[in-house]
């Protein structure tokens, strides 16, 4: 696996619709995987996280693992305020897409 540097720079380097679709790749990779889903269930991106049986404990895992992999933090107000996988991956776009601080 390359290192997370080379992953974010190639995330940040991508085309908004390119990188939005790669950060929903990797959103449901991961909620999928904490679901105990099968790679080729449909996991749909509009109903709630709570809806679809996660527990605030296991968000705290996704955004933690999220973190770590995006280099990025995520403000657990993002999971709670608006918890569905849509507009978690719009939020992780706009920051990947955001200019890097000098």
């Amino acid at each position: 696996m390359p290192p997370a540097e080379t992953v974010i720079q190639r995330l940040r380097e991508l085309p908004r619709t390119e990188l939005t679709d790669e950060i929903e790749t990797l959103v449901l990779g991961k909620f999928k995987a904490v679901l105990l889903m099968d790679e080729s269930e449909e996991l749909p991106l509009d109903i709630s996280y709570f809806d679809l049986g996660l527990t605030s404990l296991r968000l705290t895992e996704i955004r933690q693992s999220l973190e770590q992999l995006l280099d990025l933090s995520i403000s657990a107000n993002v999971l709670f305020n608006e918890p569905t996988v849509a507009h978690l991956v719009d939020h992780l776009a706009d920051a990947l897409s955001a200019p890097s601080a000098p």
